[in-house]
């Protein structure tokens, strides 16, 4: 990444253990996407549901180059769970992001229109 990963903590205390978690996460898509600019994990808890726990919410903000990608509807009980779960949609959406781009690169780079001069037929004369 060329800017630093910077990741946020909402509705609950910073942790060491889920910040490293987000941090492994991040450089793994680094790896395998070097053309990733910057990077910012914000972990929330949300608010209790009636019948279920308090969720954690993860949003990843992802800067590649003339985009910005977003995953920001991932919530589970689990803050782990739900930190993976968001870093699997954010490499789907880089792989989809990739694609993309090598398409658009591929077109492109369309073969030039020949100039006047290469387009007249060569002219063999025999010495004789």
């Amino acid at each position: 990444m060329k800017l630093p990963l910077l990741i946020g903590f909402r509705g609950l205390r910073p942790s060491a253990a889920l910040e490293a978690c987000a941090r492994r996460k991040a450089q793994l898509l680094d790896h395998h996407f070097p053309r990733v600019m910057a990077c910012r994990v914000d972990i929330e808890m949300l608010q209790k549901h009636q019948h279920q726990g308090r969720p954690f919410g993860v949003r990843i903000h992802l800067t590649v180059p003339g985009q910005e990608l977003t995953v920001d509807r991932v919530q589970h009980e689990d803050a782990y769970v739900a930190l993976r779960d968001a870093f699997d949609d954010m490499k789907r959406q880089l792989d989809a992001w990739a694609a993309r781009s090598k398409t658009s690169r591929r077109s492109a780079v369309a073969p030039s229109e020949p100039d006047a001069e290469s387009a007249r037929p060569a002219v063999w004369h025999s010495s004789k």
